[in-house]
């Protein structure tokens, strides 16, 4: 077999399992529809062998095999990655330009600092002073630690406790919770997507896939990045509502008030913050960077980030130099993970008319990855996607979906933003 995601740690494991989750919950939401639609059968009776590991690598990789007009794009903006301090190594994530004005003026910095003036700066600061005053100021820092310091740590051991997907009833029930009748697994089911960057833009594709009308709403500043969404926002349509405003915030309650999913990014009750109402029959998703418990809870992170504070990055590295997994597979997997707790979730709904809350953690998942057996320390370099596991529309190549029976998705990403904010009339 070809090395896909060959690193050190088992990346490719992680990624098949993750995968074979969403294949497993949509396997039994098609035997609970009983439908007679070909799809919804085929579906249903999946061989997990017929998990494609090119096609899961290539999905994994997604940002690396992503090209525009032929290019590749850049993933990690200047002041993104790893420098030296004066006691050891830190991460950063500077990707979003609010990100980027809080880590420069951390580090005393002009908002133009170029990268080597940035890790020169950096040589003179401690690493654990710079990840904790990072947390005050809302930038993005992590200390790179060994395995067995995190594992040791408060936040480690935060991080390790739990279900790799927690799920909790909500109620009390309102009405049957039935789902209109549709061939596709997911057909019927609105999805209000709250979600940037990987993990939860690829569970809301996923849902997408599987036959749900996605609407993702974000805030007009700032705007996604451009490539990012083209990468994650396969199946979607796209809207901006500000919600400072009132009537921006009527719409969203509206677009809530008949959605059957709600999945966001954002820490526990900052959508109730914005004066929006949950309704008690709503399945949510919630995807974090450190989990809902332990002294990291509120904390900001990324999979780099993520990578970096839990040993992965030392692991993947060489003579005590970081370096990183061959994709941002705690972002994939705990997106793959999501998806599945919401299409069970889901499912469930349409017997009790419970709702539910669904949560994973890009620390969690990283636990996972570190308890996997079958590291390899001497591992070949990761192989490169093969061109059957991409698709091109216009000028834009994007991984093709991970699971079997999906040649693509129902569409490309649509333009960012350009979409009205109004649900799709309901199948039937």
């Amino acid at each position: 077999m070809e090395p896909w995601l060959a690193a050190h740690l088992p990346v490719l494991d992680l990624a098949l399992d993750a995968v074979r989750a969403v294949q497993r919950a949509a396997a039994r939401t098609g035997r609970r529809a009983g439908a007679a639609d070909p799809a919804v059968l085929d579906l249903a009776l999946l061989d997990p062998a017929r998990v494609d590991p090119a096609r899961v690598a290539a999905g994994f990789a997604s940002d690396r095999v992503l090209a525009l007009d032929g290019q590749p794009v850049q993933g990690f903006a200047p002041l993104s990655g790893f420098f030296a301090t004066s006691d050891g190594w830190v991460r950063t994530h500077a990707n979003y330009p609010h990100h980027r004005a809080r880590l420069t003026a951390l580090a005393g910095l002009p908002d133009d600092a170029d990268r080597p003036a940035f890790a020169e700066r950096l040589t003179e600061l401690s690493a654990q002073d710079l990840e904790d005053r990072a947390a005050d100021a809302g930038a993005i820092v992590a200390r790179v630690r060994t395995e067995q310091e995190w594992r040791e740590s408060a936040p480690g051991r935060a991080a390790a406790s739990g279900p790799l997907v927690r799920t909790r009833v909500r109620g009390p029930a309102t009405g049957t919770g039935a789902r209109p009748p549709g061939g596709a697994p997911l057909a019927g089911v609105r999805v209000l997507d709250l979600t940037r960057v990987i993990a939860g833009p690829v569970a809301t594709r996923t849902l997408a896939l599987l036959g749900a009308d996605v609407l993702r709403v974000d805030p007009p500043e700032p705007a996604e990045i451009s490539w990012q969404h083209l990468d994650t926002g396969q199946g979607k349509r796209s809207a901006v509502l500000d919600l400072r405003e009132a009537r921006d915030r009527r719409t969203a309650q509206d677009l809530l008030d008949a959605a059957d999913v709600l999945v966001t990014g954002y820490r526990p009750g900052a959508i109730e913050a914005f004066g929006l109402r949950v309704p008690p029959r709503t399945v949510t998703g919630r995807v974090s960077a450190w989990g809902d418990a332990g002294p990291w809870s509120g904390r900001r992170g990324f999979d780099s980030i993520v990578q970096a504070a839990s040993g992965i990055a030392l692991l993947e590295g060489r003579d005590g130099t970081p370096g990183a997994l061959p994709a941002q597979a705690l972002d994939h997997a705990s997106g793959y993970l999501l998806a599945a707790g919401i299409v069970d979730a889901v499912a469930l709904r349409s017997d009790d008319g419970l709702g539910r809350d669904v949560a994973v953690s890009l620390a969690r998942t990283a636990v996972w990855l570190l308890d996997l057996p079958g590291r390899d320390p001497v591992h070949p370099a990761a192989a490169t996607a093969s061109a059957g596991g991409t698709v091109t529309h216009g000028g834009v190549t994007t991984a093709r979906p991970v699971l079997p029976g999906y040649a693509d998705y129902p569409h490309p990403a649509h333009p960012w933003g350009t979409d009205a904010p109004g649900w799709r009339p309901l199948p039937g």
